[in-house]
């Protein structure tokens, strides 16, 4: 009850923080399998004010301060691991300023991508990113996230323009502008982005936005197997079409999503595409992207052009991860991420189906294959050690083949607890520096502690 009064007296409304236990419970998980930790007290922060109060309070007190967003994070990110303070920032969500002839916005942490979208539709723009669940845009900033739209876009980091950051001891910091690029020191925009919460809580950013293209085509091909799938992906990249989306859809995830949404899909390996841009160009396009999957055995290419029909088709890439947790609802989705060169790309899915299998398990692949980000989702029950143990190994072998090749353990869901391992196998000869930085903008070590590597 003293936390709770003295973080009451820190905010506008004493209803900004609870210490009820089915809250705290409901802060305590994700939709990961990582084991979980209720915090001691939630906060519901409403401004950058209420943020700074609590950040100077939990730092001279050397409470553990853990920010969070809608929590769909999928490696135990936002789940307390020493306990202390969840730093709810979902109030905090207004859009602040919208830009149009300079292709900008600003928002606070807790806008999701959806309402930005709703907000942008009006000036013909748009915030192409796309997670696949509707996540804050503060919380796709702390972990880089990227999503369906990175292969033409690129990644959370490339949005960024400018953050403002409140530091561990409270301080109010810029870290960057409005210009589209600049030359002008260190890039601590880039190092706060992907930071997933242990630098800074982040209270306002500056993105890029596009604007909505002419044309868009949505379209699923079906294939006979999985690497005849993943090697017409690969070609399609080399090809010279523009690809606004390109993703791939194993048969196990096929038919997750059929029980699911109650769809009649194609049981078999699919990539669903989409192209946008101007009207002639985006039929070329299209053209080009049915050869390459007719040289690869395609028996099925599907497009749809009408706003209706393009949604519902991609519902079944949105609601892949969803579905395949609906196969095994007493269980926990455990998530791999590896990212490997493209070229490595078909080999990989295919090493990964093997190692899959070698073990007799199940799990779904599906992923962003024209920027080699792939994942393989097993369902698990924490509770079982010896099943834990083999997805674990599995998951071990599919990192550890893309390491070899120059890739990495996380291409978008970042390290939080579940890739601290192999963090270290990745970036042994820097992660001494990554540990200076923490102690330089945390030294008391109180924001999100145990996420990226062990405390320092």
């Amino acid at each position: 009850m003293e936390l709770q009064s003295a973080l009451s007296a820190l905010v506008s409304d004493p209803e900004q923080v609870s210490v009820g236990a089915s809250i705290r419970d409901h802060y305590g998980r994700d939709l990961s399998c990582s084991a979980p930790q209720s915090p001691d007290v939630v906060v519901f922060a409403r401004s950058r004010e209420d943020v700074r109060r609590v950040l100077m309070f939990a730092d001279s007190h050397r409470l553990p301060v853990t920010p969070c967003g809608v929590r769909t994070s999928l490696e135990g990110h936002v789940i307390p691991v020493e306990g202390g303070v969840s730093l709810d920032l979902t109030q905090m969500n207004q859009i602040l300023e919208i830009r149009p002839r300079d292709f900008l916005v600003r928002v606070q942490p807790g806008v999701t991508r959806t309402q930005l979208n709703k907000a942008l539709k009006s000036h013909g723009l748009q915030f192409p990113l796309d997670p696949g669940a509707d996540a804050t845009l503060g919380g796709m900033a702390a972990t880089n996230a990227s999503g369906t739209t990175a292969v033409r876009y690129g990644v959370m980091r490339s949005q960024v323009l400018d953050l403002e950051v409140v530091l561990a001891n409270g301080e109010i910091i810029r870290t960057g502008g409005l210009s589209l690029k600049s030359s002008a020191g260190y890039h601590l925009t880039g190092l706060f982005v992907g930071s997933e919460g242990t630098l800074c809580v982040i209270t306002e950013l500056t993105l890029r936005v596009y604007a909505i293209p002419e044309t868009t085509v949505a379209v699923r091909a079906v294939f006979p197997h999985l690497l005849a799938a993943s090697d017409a992906a690969f070609h399609m990249m080399n090809s010279g079409v523009v690809i606004g989306r390109i993703e791939l859809v194993d048969e196990l995830t096929m038919d997750a999503v059929n029980r699911a949404k109650g769809t009649s899909y194609d049981l078999h390996p699919t990539l669903f595409l989409e192209f946008h841009g101007g009207t002639l160009a985006v039929q070329t396009d299209l053209a080009i992207a049915k050869e390459v999957c007719n040289d690869f055995g395609c028996v099925d290419f599907v497009f749809e052009t009408e706003t209706e029909a393009r949604n519902q088709l991609w519902d079944a890439r949105h609601d892949a991860a969803l579905a395949v947790i609906q196969t095994a609802p007493q269980k926990k989705m455990k998530v791999t991420d590896v990212c490997v060169p493209l070229s490595e790309m078909p080999q990989a899915i295919r090493a990964a189906r093997a190692t899959i299998d070698a073990y007799g398990i199940y799990g779904a692949i599906l992923g962003h294959v024209g920027d080699g980000n792939y994942h393989v989702i097993f369902m698990v029950n924490p509770e079982d050690a010896e099943e834990m143990r083999v997805a674990e190994e599995v998951n071990r072998q599919i990192v550890r083949y893309a390491l070899e090749r120059g890739g990495t353990c996380t291409g978008e869901h970042g390290v939080g607890l579940g890739k601290m391992a192999y963090l270290a196998d990745e970036h042994a000869d820097t992660l001494p520096y990554m540990k200076a930085m923490k102690k330089l903008f945390d030294p008391n070590g109180i924001l999100n502690p145990g996420k990226l590597f062990k405390s320092v």
